[in-house]
């Protein structure tokens, strides 16, 4: 069998919120996808199951998870529309254990007007965490849908905020 540029790699590896499984090509990563997922896709019958592939991916959500990486430094290669794209650019600009409101986002990419756009946009964001959807927020603060569910988002929101405060043991109680 011959890899070429088109070929596409997994892997699942265990974390606090429950596995993921990893996809990447040779041009980054394509997906980080929870293990019940809302928007469960079967992994593509061409994908070769290649755990080496992902250890740059694996490595850093290993860190962030230990609370010792707030910035991800990954080459990623998300697919999507030129508006979804948008969209996740402006997410990944929301800092570490802040929040950003879907009417935030819709005015950091120029379209206020755009919010339902943007929640649409960020509930199929293809690589959660890393290009990080569970950020978005109502704007009266409450927490709104999430792929890997409100309880991995209040997670998250709350390990970010204890990692940003150093209370890293408040988290394992």
């Amino acid at each position: 069998m011959t890899l070429d540029h088109d070929t596409i790699w997994y892997d699942d590896m265990s974390t606090p919120i429950g596995m993921l499984r990893l996809v990447a090509d040779a041009q980054g990563l394509r997906e980080v996808a929870f293990e019940n997922s809302r928007h469960q896709k079967p992994t593509a019958t061409h994908c070769i199951y290649q755990c080496n592939k992902l250890d740059f991916a694996r490595r850093q959500l290993d860190e962030y998870f230990a609370g010792v990486r707030q910035i991800f430094e990954l080459p990623l290669h998300p697919l999507g529309t030129p508006f979804q794209l948008a969209v996740w650019r402006a997410l990944a600009e929301i800092p570490y254990g802040t929040t950003a409101s879907y009417a935030e986002v819709a005015r950091r990419i120029g379209q206020p007007q755009a919010v339902r756009a943007v929640g649409a946009a960020n509930g199929c964001n293809p690589i959660p965490i890393i290009v990080p959807c569970h950020r978005v927020i109502g704007s009266d603060g409450s927490l709104t849908g999430f792929g890997g569910g409100l309880p991995t988002k209040r997670f998250l929101l709350a390990w970010e905020d204890r990692v940003r405060h150093g209370d890293l043991f408040g988290c394992m109680a």
